[in-house]
């Protein structure tokens, strides 16, 4: 039995007039280029499993944003399983952070497949705040239990 490939990340949080809104990222490269329901995510990473998790979400937030995590209360959101079995750990930390001022991580890839180009994309294609109904509609499925946890601790 193969050990399940294990990320982490953190979901910043704030609170606005208008409600809670979470700060996702649309994943990058041409799998996702078109698509929105299911292809944005908590800005996470695989670690290994020598690793903490805590030290690689924080590490992950930097590698996919470019800027470091920040500061503040983190609240254990636990795990998921998503459907391609990868085990996702995140925590929530309230905080703001400007879209603008990301500097994604990128990841190389050849494409198109079997034509031997070797293409660089972004881990992330663009990162927003979104409201949880937005948030619940196109984040990773099993990722949408991230939101659950972290409504019932903010209340």
């Amino acid at each position: 039995m193969t050990t399940p490939r294990r990320s982490a990340g953190l979901l910043l949080y704030r609170r606005t007039e208008h409600g809670v809104e979470v700060l996702l990222g649309h994943m990058g490269g041409p799998f996702f280029a078109r698509k929105d329901a299911g292809a944005w995510s908590v800005p996470k990473g695989e670690y290994e499993p020598d690793e903490p998790a805590w030290e690689a979400a924080r590490r992950e937030f930097q590698e996919e944003l470019g800027l470091p995590p920040p500061d503040g209360e983190a609240v254990p959101l636990g795990e998921v399983r998503q459907s391609n079995g990868k085990l996702v750990t995140a925590w929530a930390i309230e905080a703001d952070l400007d879209p603008v001022t990301v500097v994604p991580g990128t990841f190389r890839m050849e494409w198109p497949p079997r034509s031997g180009q070797v293409q660089e994309f972004p881990e992330l294609d663009r990162v927003e705040w979104l409201d949880l109904e937005r948030a619940r509609a196109v984040i990773v499925k099993a990722q949408a239990a991230f939101l659950d946890r972290l409504m019932e601790h903010s209340g």
